[in-house]
């Protein structure tokens, strides 16, 4: 029997939506209708099929005030399920076990999603105050560290949309629930390069994090160090586990490509 070459099983369809999906490439985030038919070289009501079909299944989304068509937040997912299966935990954990070797403190990776992070692995500390793990936790982007490490990178229509998407809850003191005054901070947070939690989710509680890039430059996770707050003093946050966390952040992004 004489095999045949893969390229004679090409499905078109399918070929023209993959094609759809590589067409986001560089500074491009929006293309039209028009634009996607004329570099398919297909007419434009099968290019709407496609879209349509696409957008249904979340990998495309489509702008409503521009007409034009945007990549659909499914198509994170799978990068993130990318990064998951090729090595991020098995890559960081390493570094986190490090970490905690040099500061004695609990160290963490995390995901966002939307506007909420999951931690993904954890090196605790051998102090009998600790806090308490939270792997497999969901937390609001906006309060934690972590979060905040992530959500600074954002554009700024992006962070606007989760901004009023969100019902702010205020769960301490310290905890930031106007928009304009987060964005303020998240500003600071991406020209310094990490993010701190002043008891903003839990009273007690302190961190900070610094965020995880890969070989395209793109943030997919943030390493983070957290706390009891009476051992996280300004002093020791500023002296010892800030440039930490940022080097431990460089060492996993380096890992997973990323040059600076």
């Amino acid at each position: 029997m004489i095999k045949k070459d893969k390229s004679e099983y090409q499905i078109q369809s399918v070929s023209n939506a993959l094609d759809i999906l590589e067409f986001f490439q560089g500074e491009e985030d929006e293309i039209s209708l028009s634009e996607f038919s004329k570099r398919l070289k297909i007419q434009k009501n099968t290019t709407v099929k496609l879209l349509a079909t696409l957008e249904f299944r979340g990998y495309i989304d489509h702008n409503k005030t521009t007409d034009d068509f945007r990549l659909g937040l499914k198509t994170l997912e799978l990068r993130r399920n990318f990064i998951y299966h090729s090595g991020l935990k098995r890559r960081s954990r390493p570094v986190l076990e490090n970490l905690v070797k040099e500061c004695n403190e609990s160290s963490y990776i995390s995901l966002l999603k939307d506007f909420s992070i999951i931690y993904l692995d954890c090196v605790e500390t051998d102090m009998i105050v600790r806090v308490v793990s939270r792997i497999g936790s969901w937390l609001p982007a906006y309060c934690t560290a972590a979060g905040k490490s992530q959500i600074a990178y954002m554009s700024e229509d992006e962070l606007d949309k989760h901004l009023h998407a969100t019902e702010f809850r205020t769960y301490t003191a310290n905890t930031i629930t106007d928009g304009d005054t987060l964005k303020q901070q998240l500003r600071q947070i991406a020209i310094q390069g990490y993010a701190i939690n002043n008891e903003e989710m839990e009273i007690g509680v302190k961190g900070v994090s610094a965020p995880i890039r890969d070989y395209t430059q793109r943030i997919i996770g943030a390493v983070s160090i957290s706390g009891p707050s009476s051992r996280f003093s300004t002093e020791r946050m500023e002296n010892e586990l800030i440039p930490l966390v940022l080097k431990a952040a460089m060492e996993i992004s380096g890992s997973l490509g990323f040059k600076n």
